[in-house]
């Protein structure tokens, strides 16, 4: 019998990608399968357990969600502090936002705006669509049905929004929503944040200028300067600025680069209490790094500040620092000062302009 050569053997159907739960390609195993099995048993019973508590609190479809939020709101924000079990995950993230409401208003707009409107931003979209998660098994393949959900959502916005459009940060908000729910209700979820159905509207976020992403920079920098003032001084003596590590953190809501599992609970939170929690993750993050970062030279400084290590991602370690860093009230009294600095700066502008134009 003729030998088979080793490359007989070698090929032949290549096993798929591991993936973990949410769906992201896995680089390794961590723990052997043994100890994996025996936790997420644990695991298991202990998520059964909370998911029978959230349905009742919603209530079937969401029925109850009002009423349990306007009865017992300190129950539901612990609750939600804790994490959003992740089978229910996109029903209470639409309940939350106000985005469902949306919905039942406008039956039919969103189809209409996929399949009738044409949008200037559509190349644009295009190009950008294969970034997005590009380790996600739902948003890998080229023109599959991750890509082409993520291109109508993105067009929809474009289209029914023509003073924003697209950019290019949108992307990874549109793709974490599509992850847990339709097309059309990721559309009305994106249109309840960027036009503030519940919470400050997004939209300055991307509008010509990203006039909201310099307010919040110019927010955090106070804060961190007050809270963390050694680490100010560093950053001064290094001219570090905070656009040069936390606009993404503002933009996506930490969906761009931070862990997973670590981005759905701060969205959990943010779409319950606001843009508040992305200033205290920030400044928790600094703080959990402080004595690491005042010893960093400026091109390192850098690196450590767009690459957190592991610990530092802990949910269970990093959210608790996080809520107790209370910036509400300073932040209401930062905007006004910012807006007061920024009209001022307009003023002098026109003024100049003025002065410049022939008599």
């Amino acid at each position: 019998m003729e030998k088979k050569k080793m490359d007989d053997y070698e090929t032949g159907p290549v096993p798929p990608p591991r993936v973990d739960r949410f769906g992201f390609v896995k680089q390794e195993l961590n723990s052997p399968e043994g100890l994996a099995r025996s936790r997420s048993a644990i695991v298991y019973e202990r998520e059964e357990r909370r998911v029978r508590k959230w349905r009742k609190m919603i209530g079937v479809g969401g029925s109850d969600w009002k009423h349990y939020v306007r009865r017992k709101p300190h129950v539901v924000k612990r609750r939600i502090r804790k994490g959003i079990p992740d089978c229910l995950r996109g029903l209470v993230w639409q309940l939350i936002s106000g985005s469902r409401d949306l919905l039942l208003m406008n039956p039919g707009v969103y189809e209409q705006l996929v399949i009738y409107e044409t949008s200037a931003s559509e190349l644009d979209i295009i190009r950008d669509i294969s970034r997005t998660f590009p380790s996600h098994v739902f948003f890998q393949q080229r023109h599959g049905p991750g890509q082409r959900s993520l291109y109508n959502v993105l067009k929809a916005y474009s289209v029914y929004d023509r003073d924003v459009g697209y950019v290019q940060g949108m992307g990874f908000v549109a793709g974490l929503l599509l992850l847990y729910m339709s097309e059309e209700d990721a559309f009305w979820l994106l249109v309840a944040l960027l036009k503030g159905a519940v919470h400050a509207p997004m939209e300055g976020l991307y509008l010509v200028g990203l006039p909201l992403v310099q307010q919040y920079l110019y927010q955090f920098d106070q804060l961190m300067r007050e809270q963390l003032p050694k680490l100010g001084e560093h950053f001064t003596r290094e001219m570090i600025n905070p656009s040069m590590y936390s606009s993404q953190w503002f933009i996506t809501v930490f969906s761009y680069s931070f862990p997973f599992h670590l981005a759905l609970r701060i969205w959990d939170v943010f779409l319950y209490e606001g843009v508040k929690i992305v200033f205290k993750v920030g400044l928790a993050l600094l703080k959990y790094c402080h004595d690491e970062l005042i010893k960093l030279p400026f091109e390192k400084l850098i690196h450590a500040l767009r690459n957190f290590p592991e610990d530092a991602m802990n949910p269970d370690t990093l959210l608790p620092m996080a809520y107790s860093i209370k910036v509400s009230k300073h932040l209401e009294e930062l905007r006004q000062e910012y807006e007061k600095k920024n009209g001022k700066m307009a003023e002098s502008r026109v003024k100049q302009k003025q002065q410049q134009q022939p008599p």
